[in-house]
């Protein structure tokens, strides 16, 4: 049976990513690196770590950290209540939770249509961002959670 190489080609310059919102700004996140998403919030504090840290939960047996992405981005509260979710990644072999404000959908970005994310985004340094894919009404920040779990908290994950 011939291999179709042209199919090939097309697969691996489309990248898949879960989007959601913080505030009014979509983001996106690479759906390879996401476990899961759900509305487990009932976390338990910790003392003494960061502010960005919400807690940890208990995850099937497993104890995950759970980050106020809204705080390490820098972003203001909401003025009305969210319905937070919850979205567990994989970052370094470590299961993680992102607190956002609402789940959107699955995008497929052209690889070859992702730009560089602006300097400054917003206030937000664009470290934390892979790059920015414009849809047709919004444009979709490509979150890059090595930069936000490792180089944001480091050592300060490990509870």
């Amino acid at each position: 049976m011939a291999r179709n190489d042209h199919t090939d080609t097309i697969r691996t310059t489309e990248q898949e990513y879960i989007t959601f919102y913080i505030g009014d700004m979509l983001m996106g996140i690479d759906i390879q690196r996401v476990q899961e998403i759900n509305h487990n919030l009932d976390c338990t504090p910790v003392p003494h770590t960061d502010d960005f840290i919400r807690g940890v939960i208990n995850l099937r047996g497993e104890v995950v950290t759970v980050l106020e992405l809204r705080k390490i981005l820098n972003l203001p509260e909401p003025a009305a209540k969210q319905q937070h979710r919850n979205i567990i990644v994989n970052a370094d072999g470590e299961s993680i939770g992102l607190v956002i404000d609402r789940i959107s959908d699955v995008v497929i970005a052209d690889n070859q249509e992702i730009e560089p994310a602006p300097a400054n985004l917003n206030g937000i340094n664009n470290r934390f961002f892979n790059g920015v894919y414009k849809k047709e009404k919004e444009l979709l920040l490509l979150l890059n959670i090595d930069e936000i779990v490792m180089n944001e908290i480091g050592e300060t994950v490990d509870i």
